[in-house]
């Protein structure tokens, strides 16, 4: 990861310059594994770092806040997150052959100015892994759709999407979306909702009560959820851009009621699903864990950051280091993953008392933990 970091060009000017970038970057890293949320609290860790760990980031000194803020503010966002998403891919490994890739958006909120809105970050994450490969900004006065097929295009010149699925909800169910990923050789699962009112209604009058089901129950937190889908091929007449099955995913949410003690509250959600995989490629089993695994993104990344790293509360605002400090956040909760770690809370807390453990993390290889197949 130190390597990684060299790489990143430093838009500083040269002239006073007491820390490497890499460095700095990669001691505002090891911060966030810490579980730090500002610059003066990352200039703090640093201060309180052994001089010998932070030598081992290529710092003769402990940057300043001032230093962090700089080199955060200004760094190039676009390059650290193709390096850092190149490098997450290189260091993670298929499910069942295939890498699984959830794409949706994100605000930070806490970085809203009175002249701006707040940035809407465009993430790909890993369903796999749980470790995020690539991240755009969506442009001002725009909105995810061409955001998220610029972070294909990325995807594509990077080499992650041959053989790939891409998972996207429905406001993404566009036909250009679906041919640039069928172009890339990788296929797509499109939530599909009342947005796209003419698909939508042909895959509601399919003959689904003829066609069985598959179905499932799970059980905690106190509710039960049964999960049924059906599947079908799709036909002739649903004009859409390579699809080959429609499903139907129904699901059922058991759980006490709120207001009426011992009763049950009981809700109910279907959804039509299209993709590109055939029968063989994606059967009811893998097509359902591959729907069910695209809203990972939101309860293993989206809220992480939001509530583990308190992002939307975050004040800084300043250049581009609202974006380059979400980027921080999602690289050092896809290192934590990549070490086995399952709960992103309690590695912070554990790697806020070790921090030897942190910088071996940054200046060794780190193990591959999810050779799933």
């Amino acid at each position: 990861m130190l390597d990684l970091l060299g790489r990143v060009a430093d838009p500083r000017a040269r002239r006073g310059q007491r820390h490497p970038l890499a460095g700095v970057l990669a001691a505002g890293m090891a911060a966030t594994l810490a579980g730090v949320r500002s610059f003066a609290a990352m200039a703090q860790w640093a201060a309180d770092t052994e001089p010998d760990l932070l030598a081992r980031l290529g710092l003769r000194r402990c940057p300043s806040e001032a230093t962090f803020r700089r080199a955060v503010t200004m760094v190039d966002p676009d390059e650290l997150d193709r390096l850092l998403g190149g490098w997450f891919h290189t260091s993670t490994t298929l499910v069942n052959g295939r890498r699984v890739i959830a794409i949706d958006g994100k605000s930070v909120r806490g970085a809203r100015t009175q002249d701006a809105a707040a940035p809407h970050l465009v993430a790909a994450f890993d369903q796999g892994s749980g470790t995020v490969l690539g991240q755009i900004a969506v442009a001002a006065k725009s909105n995810e759709i061409p955001a998220a097929q610029d972070l294909l295009a990325i995807l594509e010149k990077t080499q992650m999407l041959a053989g790939a699925v891409i998972t996207l909800d429905a406001l993404h169910t566009q036909t250009e979306t679906a041919q640039a990923i069928t172009a890339a050789g990788a296929d797509y699962v499109l939530t599909v909702k009342a947005n796209q009112k003419s698909l939508y209604l042909d895959c509601k009058r399919l003959p689904w009560k003829h066609i069985p089901a598959h179905s499932g129950v799970e059980t905690g937190h106190g509710r039960r959820v049964h999960r049924a889908i059906k599947i079908t091929t799709a036909p002739a007449w649903i004009q859409f851009p390579a699809a080959t099955q429609i499903a139907k995913v129904r699901r059922t949410v058991t759980r006490p009621h709120p207001k009426k003690p011992g009763r049950t509250k009981k809700t109910i959600e279907i959804v039509y699903v299209i993709t590109s995989a055939d029968h063989l490629a994606a059967p009811a089993e893998t097509l359902a864990a591959w729907v069910q695994g695209h809203w990972g993104i939101e309860n293993r990344l989206h809220w992480v950051r939001d509530v583990t790293f308190d992002e939307d509360r975050s004040q800084i605002r300043t250049g581009n280091a609202p974006r380059t400090m979400a980027t921080l956040r999602s690289a050092a909760l896809s290192l934590h993953r990549l070490t086995g770690a399952t709960n992103i809370a309690a590695a912070l807390r554990h790697h806020a008392r070790h921090p030897a453990k942190i910088i071996h993390l940054l200046t060794s290889h780190v193990p591959t933990r999810h050779t799933l197949t």
